[in-house]
C-alpha cells in the first residue's frame, strides 16, 4: 500500500485514481499524518453500475430503483388460458353431439 502526501496527489489525481480503479489502495497523508484513503470501488457498487449499464436498474446515489421486466401487449397468460378451455370445451361438445 503506497502513501501519498496531499501536493503530489493533487498534481497527479488522475494517475491515483487510475491506480486505486485498478484495485491499488493509497494512503494519503497530511504533513506526514496519514488522513485519508483511496479504494477501489467495493464489489456491491460495481454489480450495482453493472445493472445499471444493462438499464434493469436505475441509482442516483441513495436507494437503487428496480425496474420492472419487460412487458409485453398481447393477451394475458390467463385470458390464453381461458381461451383454451374454451377451444377444448367446443371441441368436447363438438365430438358428443
Amino acid at each position: 500500500m503506497e502513501t501519498v502526501g496531499i501536493r503530489e496527489l493533487k498534481a497527479n489525481l488522475s494517475r491515483y485514481v487510475a491506480r486505486a480503479s485498478a484495485g491499488e489502495r493509497i494512503i494519503v497523508t497530511d504533513r506526514g499524518e496519514q488522513v485519508a484513503e483511496i479504494v477501489p470501488l467495493s464489489q456491491e457498487i460495481q454489480v450495482l453500475n453493472g445493472l445499471v449499464k444493462e438499464g434493469r436498474v436505475s441509482w442516483s446515489g441513495r436507494r437503487p430503483v428496480f425496474k420492472r421486466g419487460p412487458t409485453h401487449d398481447g393477451p394475458s397468460v390467463s385470458d390464453a388460458v381461458a381461451e383454451q378451455r374454451e377451444e377444448r370445451e367446443e371441441a368436447i361438445s363438438g365430438a358428443d353431439g
